[in-house]
């Protein structure tokens, strides 16, 4: 018998059994969605940061680092932690007092319920790219303990995590992030001292770095100052204000608690999300080559740890990975039924608008696994989620906490505008079409606001 299989649905089987437990005290969407609005710190700090430390931030993060090295130009961990600091500093206190269920009521709110439309619109693709980024790495995981090749093991990661959404919603994921979270320290830490022992203690551990594998930029990226900003300006820029973040912010119980949560959970991200980066740099010697770089975290941990340390490790790559999909496609599936579908068929019900939440889970589950299915990678899809559509949502979205400038052909000009100029310069081959795209953002907001100064005066 596979006892690590064995021992790993089992852990996936308790998982189920606390969003079936909590299923029934979930009476309302912001039940579903937001957990009531009662997170405390416990639970904010660690759902922020096991909701944020993904396959991205585990398996990527370590693939790229044993097959490129490390550079400054690698988003993992600083550049993803510092959004976390980011959004701490200067968005969650005034997105928590804005009492939102989804980002998208902020829009309703200060631009009208065609903007909010738009924007659900476009934020949806985005959390699909990203869960299928972590489906994707779920399937890396099961193909180390099962004999399914990663389609099917990918499958059979959205069938769990599909269901596992459906049932507890965010609060039974708030809950089972204070297990899993522990589980990501504790497991990373463990096969660092396992790699560290195996290669001779902790100096000729950072021997076995080579130092012409740490550089300023990557080798496939152009040493200028405007590279190296496309490439944090990706994952800060475009991550700071996305959907699956603001809704952890806007469940906390206070603003203070928001504040601080995001602040705490970016510190523990960057110092947790060193060590796969390490592991990736100075651990290639003590496994086989991988046929697939992503794959090289779990075949580490396969073979360095004995059964019950590779249990727990595998437990807590899958921790990292449930505490995010989860997220996004409880956020997804809100913007869709909440800010769309619901109020065009002017549906009032709790019930009716609760069903349909997890309906939309379903549909947006199917839909993130036929993109994981044929994706490149989990890096590439990370890219794809942190770009698409970014630059004008946070544009829009600073405007509309921190000013009264624009109106809402202001906004929709600026979220169609982002949108496109990213495409449209990615497709010419750019080099720097995030950067673009929050220029044209911008620019689309002025001149809206612009137009409308001109309209009201001759109205």
């Amino acid at each position: 018998m596979n006892w690590t299989l064995a021992a790993l649905l089992g852990y996936l089987v308790a998982q189920l059994a606390i969003g079936a437990w909590l299923a029934p005290r979930i009476h309302t969407e912001d039940d579903y969605l937001i957990g009531g609005r009662r997170l405390g710190y416990p639970l904010t700090v660690f759902s922020i940061f096991a909701t944020w430390f993904g396959a991205e931030s585990c398996i990527a993060s370590a693939g790229r680092a044993y097959r490129e090295g490390f550079s400054l130009t690698t988003a993992e961990p600083f550049a993803y932690g510092g959004t976390l600091l980011a959004m701490g500093l200067i968005f969650a206190v005034p997105l928590w007092r804005r009492k939102l269920t989804t980002m998208a009521d902020l829009f309703r709110q200060r631009y009208g319920t065609g903007v909010e439309r738009l924007a659900a619109v476009i934020l949806v693709p985005s959390g699909i790219l990203w869960a299928a980024a972590q489906l994707r790495g779920f399937g890396h995981v099961l193909t180390t303990v099962t004999d399914l090749d990663i389609r099917l093991a990918t499958a059979a990661a959205a069938g769990f995590c599909v269901l596992y959404t459906m049932l507890g919603g965010l609060l039974a994921d708030a809950i089972t992030d204070l297990i899993q979270g522990a589980m990501i320290v504790v497991g990373l830490v463990l096969l660092v001292i396992v790699v560290v022992a195996d290669l001779g203690g902790a100096g000729a551990a950072l021997a076995a770095v080579d130092p012409a594998r740490l550089r300023v930029v990557g080798a496939d990226v152009a040493p200028t100052p405007l590279a190296l900003l496309e490439e944090w300006a990706i994952p800060i820029a475009g991550s700071v204000v996305a959907v699956e973040l603001v809704s952890r912010v806007i469940a906390a119980r206070s603003a203070e608690v928001a504040r601080n949560g995001a602040l705490l959970a970016g510190g523990l991200y960057i110092a947790v999300g060193i060590l796969p980066v390490f592991l990736g740099l100075a651990a290639g010697a003590l496994v086989p080559a991988p046929a697939d770089a992503e794959q090289f975290l779990p075949a580490l941990a396969l073979e360095v740890l004995p059964t019950a340390g590779y249990v727990l490790f595998t437990g807590a790559l899958l921790s990292a990975i449930l505490s995010t999909v989860d997220t996004i496609l409880l956020v997804a599936s809100g913007l869709l039924t909440h800010n769309v579908i619901a109020p065009a068929l002017r549906i009032s019900s709790d019930r009716t608008r609760l069903a349909l939440a997890r309906g939309g889970v379903v549909v947006l589950g199917g839909l993130s696994l036929a993109l994981a299915l044929g994706a490149r990678g989990v890096a590439d899809l990370v890219e794809e989620a942190s770009s698409f559509g970014s630059a004008g949502v946070l544009v829009v979205v600073s405007f509309a906490l921190f000013s009264s400038f624009g109106g809402a052909l202001a906004a929709a000009s600026s979220l169609v505008g982002g949108l496109g100029g990213y495409v449209a310069l990615a497709a010419r081959g750019w080099d720097y079409p995030f950067l673009g795209s929050i220029a044209v953002a911008l620019a689309c907001y002025l001149a809206g606001s612009g137009i409308e100064r001109r309209l009201s005066r001759t109205g």
